[in-house]
């Protein structure tokens, strides 16, 4: 059985030969919020609720900005911080009322609350998937296989040529003028296989919603999860003849920390870690996570509803500002273009009801928000991955996020069917999930940026997709071979539910 200790990040780690049968990324609908009965004044404002954070969504220009903080003081409410720019302000409250009463303030679209739970520590250390360690027998073997060019890991990493990346290597590694940033549970800057390509001032912790950049503030503390460091090490480990090899391997990657200490991605931070990179520039962001603490946001509740606004808010500037970013489909084998889904484990901060959603009104955040480059998972064999969300019109390209050896075995001298990459602490470990397959499509955009550096996030999204090496669904997908289809592809050999335009393909990345 799968050792799961998260179901926050959209990864998974899986003993060798053991079927992945968990998911992680579940989420409920929540009832909406009761209209208000009445104005509140300051004078009766109540402070002795829950503290919660919220998000408040304005309309443009900063006097209204200015007297929607007015009215947020009023209520109860105490700013974090106001991204005017995008008229999305954070706020803390112990108003239980705070909500209905801003969201009837002049100049507010909406507002909501970003979790279920008070902002106070969590007695659950259920912080992100538990890694595969790489044995000494397994890395001295590997080396013993490595060509020359080779760094010593490299012939465990199926996943390179799969994509083709070790092709691409020969022509390019990337340029360091292009950065990916890793909006993650936090990346160890200190590994010597990412120490060389890190970009420092491109980092940031943005678990309160606002930025700290204490040096080191990005890194993930001792017992939180080291989910962002493998991320960042399947981007652009560095090829210096130690350890793994990134696939684009000579851009920098940066780390923007919006995972708490108990592994929730919360809506403040997530906005504050687009935000951040966008600001700075950054041309690629990878998102192998969803925003808690419901799977699915109905927009017609409004507290979901205005995370969903936040959220689109955030990712379209970053889009404006130049960067393409990119996301993890999900491991919850769900077909994401179907009208109905049951969501059994939303809220996941507090009690998890049970509810029907439909994906197209209730998206996946920030997966399935316009503009976010969608990513599936494929196995060793090329195959969709056991666990990997799907659907016709939501999943733009598949890359290797590993599988179940007992599913989908790797070509010797690779031994994992999962995806190896970097750990905390100078460690290497194997983990899956389409965590592991959207950093993947994150470095080959970074390859194609490295080629094209003008060129627009819409340009480079199409190249990437027209690039993609097209798959067709193939035989009925019965992956356990039971004799029971497990999921249903649907559309031709050039676009499908299990692998969108195809799985990318770095060689074309740097040859186009």
């Amino acid at each position: 059985m799968a050792h799961l200790a998260s179901r926050r990040t959209r990864a998974l780690a899986v003993p060798v030969g053991l079927a992945l049968t968990a998911s992680l990324g579940f989420l409920p609908t929540a009832t909406a919020t009761a209209a208000p009965t009445g104005e509140q004044t300051s004078a009766s404002v109540r402070t002795d609720g829950p503290k919660l954070s919220y998000v408040v969504n304005t309309r443009g220009g900063h006097g209204t900005v200015k007297n929607v903080k007015k009215a947020i003081a009023k209520a109860g409410g105490t700013v974090v911080i106001a991204y005017e720019q995008i008229g999305v302000i954070v706020v803390h409250s112990q108003n239980p009322a705070f909500g209905e009463t801003i969201r009837r303030v002049r100049g507010v679209e909406s507002a909501g609350a970003t979790r279920t739970n008070p902002i106070v520590p969590q007695a659950t250390k259920d912080v992100g998937s538990i890694a595969q360690p790489l044995t000494a027998e397994q890395a001295a073997a590997a080396a013993a296989d490595a060509k020359a060019g080779e760094d010593p890991l490299e012939p465990l990493q199926w996943s390179l040529p799969a994509i083709k990346a070790d092709k691409a290597h020969e022509k390019t590694l990337g340029s360091k003028k292009v950065t990916v940033a890793v909006i993650d549970t936090g990346v160890d800057d200190t590994h010597p296989d990412l120490a060389p390509n890190f970009d420092t001032g491109a980092s940031a912790n943005c678990v309160s919603g606002a930025p700290d950049t204490t040096a080191g503030s990005w890194r993930p503390a001792a017992g939180e999860s080291d989910h962002g460091t493998h991320v960042a090490g399947t981007i652009a480990a560095a090829k210096n003849g130690a350890g793994v090899t990134g696939v684009a391997p000579g851009v920098k990657v940066s780390g923007i920390k919006v995972s708490n200490p108990d592994g929730f991605f919360y809506t403040e931070a997530v906005v504050c870690g687009f935000l951040w990179a966008a600001e700075r520039g950054v041309e690629v962001t990878n998102n192998s996570y969803y925003t808690d603490p419901w799977l699915f946001n109905c927009k017609n509740d409004p507290d979901q509803g205005a995370l969903v606004d936040a959220l689109t808010r955030a990712v379209k500037y970053a889009e404006r500002k130049g960067t393409v970013n990119v996301a993890a489909a999900g491991n919850s084998r769900h077909d994401l273009a179907l009208d109905a889904i049951e969501d059994t484990t939303s809220p996941n901060d507090t009690e998890a009801v049970t509810r029907t959603v439909d994906p197209s009104a209730c998206p996946d955040i920030p997966t399935m928000l316009p503009g976010v480059v969608t990513v599936s998972a494929t196995g060793a064999k090329g195959l969709k991955s056991s666990y990997s969300n799907y659907g016709k019109g939501i999943i733009d390209v598949a890359a290797p996020g590993g599988d179940s050896t007992v599913y989908q075995t790797p070509e010797p001298p690779a031994v994992n069917g999962l995806i190896l990459s970097t750990l905390p602490g100078g460690k290497f470990g194997y983990k899956a999930g389409t965590s592991m397959a959207s950093p993947h499509v994150a470095g080959v955009v970074a390859l194609i940026k490295s080629k094209h550096p003008y060129a627009s996030p819409a340009a480079v999204k199409a190249l990437l997709t027209l690039q993609a090496d097209a798959k067709a669904c193939g035989e009925p997908y019965d992956i356990n071979g039971d004799g029971v289809i497990d999921a249903v592809c649907e559309g031709g050999k050039n676009y499908n539910g299990f692998y969108g335009a195809g799985v990318v393909d770095a060689l074309d990345a740097v040859r186009w």
